[in-house]
């Protein structure tokens, strides 16, 4: 236990300061790759597979693991790239996701690094559409490829897309509402937006915490009434350039966006998320990918926006 909160204080001090750990692999070869240290449990070799029969061919397996059945998947052939030979020695990154464990098989483990996610910035501009990059960084002179874990898992594993029926309400209220969603990732960005479609309420989207401290600027200067125009912001944890933790302290700090309500929507499951929520003052987690509960927590926010409406006028 000890271990555990010694790793919860160590992460939380890097929560609201725009900093992430990041593990750095190769996949065959020179191409760097990484992902959030959060998200790793462990790197391990190669557990002994067991084949799963009309499996996704990017899934080598099942492994048994302390009890528990893990899929292990080639994260080569995931973002497009050649499978890994003889992979029974290649290296095993046990990650958590979405409340969800499972392994990649990487060719070589490298490092972690500590970074400023100013240093992470998002693809190049010429980058292909359905590139799997979330983000790039520069180490030793080497790009450095952030992994969109989150579209592999959707193209691999699946998952609700919709919001169910009858879970929507009917709404009975005539004021506008407006919900800005922030997430690095396309995928994401587009469950939140489907959802908000589907409720008939209005958004902004922007890609990262830094555009999205922009867009909240932007409105200031325009001398409008954020608080009251903006029913809720949804935002991502991992972000170039500005973290969903860095976005959320900024929020806090300034005086005319400190009482937005803001969730933040993250894969980062586990024990570290309501401590560092709190610290940087959101009002809530949600993890992905849950349609239904999303839903659910946007209508209860609108009609708590709209009663705050109501108290002030």
């Amino acid at each position: 236990m000890a271990g555990i909160l010694d790793g919860v204080d160590l992460r939380t001090q890097l929560a609201g300061h725009n900093r992430l750990e990041l593990l750095l692999f190769r996949l065959g070869g020179k191409q760097r790759y990484g992902i959030n240290v959060f998200k790793v449990q462990e790197v391990i070799h190669c557990p002994p597979l067991t084949r799963v029969p009309q499996a996704h061919p990017v899934v080598k397996g099942i492994a048994n693991m302390r009890g528990k059945t893990i899929t292990i998947m080639d994260l080569s052939m995931a973002i497009g790239g050649p499978p890994l030979e003889d992979y029974e020695n290649k290296f095993t990154v046990i990650t958590e996701y979405n409340r969800r464990v499972q392994g990649f098989l990487v060719d070589s483990v490298d490092r972690i690094i500590n970074m400023n996610w100013q240093d992470i910035l998002p693809p190049p501009r010429g980058a292909a559409e359905g590139t799997y990059m979330t983000a790039v960084t520069q180490m030793d002179g080497e790009l450095v490829e952030i992994i969109d874990v989150e579209k592999v898992l959707k193209e691999v594993i699946g998952g609700q897309e919709d919001v169910s029926e009858g879970v929507i309400e009917e709404r009975t209220d005539e004021q506008p509402h407006h919900v800005l969603v922030v997430d690095d990732s396309s995928v994401a960005r587009n469950q939140v937006t489907r959802v908000l479609k589907r409720m008939g309420v209005d958004f902004t989207a922007c890609k990262d915490g830094q555009e999205a401290w922009e867009q909240l600027q932007s409105w200031l200067d325009d001398e409008r009434n954020v608080e009251d125009f903006l029913s809720l912001v949804i935002s991502d944890v991992e972000m170039p350039r500005m973290d969903g933790y860095s976005l959320t302290k900024k929020i806090r700090e300034h005086p005319a966006l400190e009482k937005l309500h803001v969730i933040l929507h993250t894969s980062l499951s586990g024990v570290f998320n309501k401590t560092m929520v709190a610290k940087v003052g959101a009002n809530d987690f949600l993890p992905k990918w849950e349609p239904d509960t999303l839903a659910m927590i946007v209508q209860e926010q609108l009609r708590q926006h709209d009663q705050a409406r109501a108290d002030a006028a």
